[in-house]
């Protein structure tokens, strides 16, 4: 029989933010003349940060190898998984339109604290930036921006459930806060969990596991994968 654990609610402080990169090679998930497909570890920026300390990060990192590469979308820092990267001006402006108009599909596996009611559901809230408490953001019905996440349970253990979420838009921090609004915040979540959920692992529990896009020649459509791995 499962433990019923109480379910926090926002964490109302943030923890300070020490990057600490991991270090290991570039994961290339697939390549070729227009798009180039890796995947990015948790605890690695995508872009630089402000201060000289955050310049390491995935795109400087893919520079390197692939200097024509350029971002068409982020991961949170914490986050891992699947990201599409641009090698012509042309395969950035297709991407860029297929995030803007949704003509895509992203998928995430997230492990969150206390156990769900229910196998599946829909979370329909909109959000805004808490300018108070930045990069925290906050559900706002009179002046957020719509956010929509489907969630499905994956499995269950004693304490956690694993799910999977299907966003259908890409608001800044919107897995984390949607899940957190239900009472059941992503384990290892520095910014909105409580203490018990964000000690019970060591890295944030979010992953994005699938990307599907249309190539930027021919629109084919392509499905790249990163095993959850956690």
């Amino acid at each position: 029989m499962l433990t019923s654990i109480p379910t926090p609610t926002i964490a109302p402080v943030s923890r300070p933010f020490v990057y600490d990169p991991p270090s290991g090679p570039l994961v290339v998930l697939h390549e070729d003349d227009d798009i180039l497909v890796v995947a990015k570890p948790s605890g690695l920026l995508s872009v630089p940060g402000k201060a000289s300390e955050h310049a390491d990060c995935l795109i400087a990192r893919i520079n390197l190898a692939y200097p024509e590469a350029t971002l068409v979308h982020r991961l949170d820092c914490a986050t891992s998984g699947v990201m599409v990267f641009a090698r012509n001006r042309a395969a950035h402006r297709h991407l860029g339109l297929q995030f803007e108009r949704r003509k895509l599909s992203k998928s995430y596996v997230a492990r969150v604290w206390g156990e769900i009611a229910g196998e599946e559901g829909t979370v329909d809230k909109p959000l805004r930036c808490d300018w108070p408490n930045r990069p925290k953001q906050m559900v706002d019905f009179d002046q957020g921006r719509p956010a929509i996440t489907h969630w499905r349970v994956e499995e269950r253990e004693a304490g956690a459930t694993r799910v999977g979420l299907l966003p259908e838009t890409g608001r800044s921090h919107q897995l984390r806060v949607h899940m957190a609004d239900l009472g059941h915040p992503i384990i290892g979540d520095a910014l909105y969990a409580d203490d018990a959920a964000f000690a019970a692992a060591t890295r944030l529990q979010l992953h994005a596991e699938t990307l599907t896009i249309r190539h930027p020649d021919g629109g084919t459509s392509m499905t790249f994968v990163d095993p959850c791995p956690f």
